[in-house]
């Protein structure tokens, strides 16, 4: 299912519990189509089911074979992060800038304030990660992640500016989660929002802008995310319900069950092995108020242009 864009995918589900099927714990599913765009070229799928470098294909495990030998891993990861860097500066995004703004700033007092001491991280969540030794634990891929998500945005909309990119991107996923709950939601209101994976809380504040009278949480696993996205809201206008954001583990909240009416994952699973998606999937069903809407927005690995 489209994403208004040639490469992602949104998915919308409202899971319904009448009294006939409680004690069976069946659901009926809802899941919808995005509406496309005219500014959008159409979604066009490539001839494989995933990338070449995806999966268990013979490419991907000599991927896997080159990069396991760590001085050819090193030069390999300068080199990509070099080329990421370059391009994304060739399509108008200060990337160098952005990060030294914040990696210059005062975003390392929020860490104190968010960061869960307790937190005991899932193994795959401690590997090397998006060219970081550190994965997603690290100032570094704090301060670049939202410079790394423009640059994808404008490898999905080439044409056009950034702010064209993220209205047709962020702009039409809330508009169509909105449509899809005020359909087939028993309650039309959206009044407490869960943002799972938020990163640095680029999602989280789409949602916040679009339902301003709801209480939006943004959760992730890595503080340092989470510092960053504590910082850039500060800099706005306040919010009259401000954003809460909570260091913790997906799969499993400690949030108290049946207690969002908006559970959303953008741009997520395709970072997470199997194992983790499903308990994420799990979780979410769980924190989940009946009529409520879990949206589902990624890259669509059928698409022309990821396998390019």
């Amino acid at each position: 299912m489209e994403l208004c864009a040639p490469t992602y995918n949104l998915s919308l589900v409202s899971p319904t519990v009448n009294g006939n099927h409680a004690r069976r714990r069946r659901r009926d599913w809802a899941v919808v189509r995005m509406a496309g765009s005219p500014d959008l070229a159409a979604y066009e799928e490539g001839q494989l089911e995933r990338p070449k470098w995806a999966g268990d294909t013979f490419v991907s495990r000599v991927v896997r074979s080159l990069i396991s030998f760590k001085p050819l891993y090193s030069v390999l990861k300068l080199g990509a992060r070099q080329v990421f860097i370059s391009t994304a500066e060739k399509k108008n995004i200060p990337w160098r800038d952005m990060t030294k703004e914040i990696l210059e700033s005062d975003v390392y007092k929020e860490l104190e304030t968010v960061e869960n001491p307790s937190i005991v991280y899932p193994d795959y969540y401690l590997s090397p990660f998006h060219a970081y030794d550190e994965g997603n634990l690290s100032w570094l891929a704090a301060a670049e992640a939202e410079a790394a998500t423009m640059s994808m945005l404008r490898r999905a909309i080439p044409d056009g500016s950034l702010e064209e990119a993220n209205k047709i991107m962020r702009g039409n996923w809330v508009k169509e989660i909105e449509q899809h709950h005020l359909q087939y939601s028993g309650n039309s209101v959206i009044e407490d929002i869960l943002d799972i994976g938020c990163s640095v809380g680029v999602s989280t504040r789409y949602l916040a802008d679009r339902f301003p009278s709801a209480k939006v949480t943004g959760l992730d696993l890595s503080p340092y995310f989470l510092a960053v996205a504590q910082f850039k809201e500060k800099e706005r206008v306040a919010r009259k319900n401000p954003i809460t954001w909570i260091h913790a583990n997906g799969e499993d909240t400690g949030l108290p069950s049946k207690s969002f009416d908006l559970v959303s994952f953008s741009y997520v699973f395709h970072e997470c092995p199997e194992r983790a998606i499903i308990g994420l999937v799990q979780e979410a069903f769980r924190l989940l108020r009946p009529g409520g809407t879990i949206a589902l927005t990624d890259q669509a690995p059928k698409s022309k242009i990821i396998q390019v």
